[in-house]
């Protein structure tokens, strides 16, 4: 089947009630649906495999980006399952350093295939994978659901975490994405880092090398020193413009 079942569950459908083995500190245990999703409100997002193009650079990252905000709005869990070996799912969590999500690996794919959402993607050799979606799941029903429209390839429209935020709760304030250009031993960088943590500023910190700094900065920042502050996608400047930004939006 390279497209989802006509007869997938759909919403005021209950979850498939089924058992994953996972891995938790080194050991196998068993975490059961129920836990998962009895008396509780869950946001699921599943995605065709780990360490797959759009799941790595935006699907996941931007869930895991949010999942502070879908918890301030009444939500328990964010969970992110694929049809993966527990094993893989773990390494793709510590590459993505993915703390906010429960990543859930269907490695039989029986939680998928219960779905009705289990397609055939044989001709990329990965076998049976997920098809593409989200779900807001409330004590064990689907209150809303968001599936990729039935195309070829592997369409991203509307299963993203801005579309179930937006759902859930369309006046949510959206985390600013900070990152900051820095260098080893820089002290006017460290305090840029302190500023940012004492004022619970999630932030990427991007060192430079010493060997590409100049160009790097020049390109990027179009400046000659660090730190070098962003803010969804806007330069701040050095550490005196950020302290300015963070007291603006203290006031704010």
């Amino acid at each position: 089947m390279a497209h989802p079942a006509p007869d997938h569950r759909k919403e005021g459908d209950r979850v498939p009630d089924v058992s994953f083995r996972v891995r938790r500190d080194n050991d196998w245990t068993t975490l059961h649906g129920r836990q998962l999703f009895e008396g509780r409100n869950v946001v699921v997002f599943s995605l065709p495999g780990a360490f797959t193009p759009t799941c790595s650079s935006t699907h996941l990252p931007r869930y895991d980006q949010l999942a502070p905000v879908f918890r301030q709005h009444g939500i328990d869990d964010v969970v992110c399952l694929s049809v993966n070996d527990p094993f893989v799912m773990d390494e793709w969590a510590r590459d993505q350093h993915c703390d906010n999500l429960t990543m859930l690996p269907d490695g039989n794919a029986e939680f998928t295939r219960q779905m009705g959402l289990l397609v055939d993607k044989r001709d990329l050799n990965f076998g049976d994978r997920s098809w593409r979606y989200s779900m807001l799941v409330r004590d064990g029903v689907i209150e809303k659901m968001f599936i990729e429209p039935d195309k070829e390839g592997d369409p991203f429209e509307v299963s993203d975490a801005d579309t179930m935020l937006n759902y859930l709760a369309p006046e949510a304030k959206t985390p600013d994405a900070v990152a900051m250009l820095s260098r080893e031993g820089c002290p006017f960088c460290a305090k840029a880092k302190k500023m940012l943590a004492e004022a619970k500023v999630p932030f990427v910190d991007v060192p430079l090398d010493a060997t590409i700094r100049s160009k790097a900065l020049s390109a990027i920042a179009g400046q000659a020193t660090v730190p070098q502050v962003f803010v969804n996608g806007t330069r701040i400047g050095g550490s005196e413009d950020l302290e300015r930004w963070l007291a603006a939006r203290a006031v704010a």
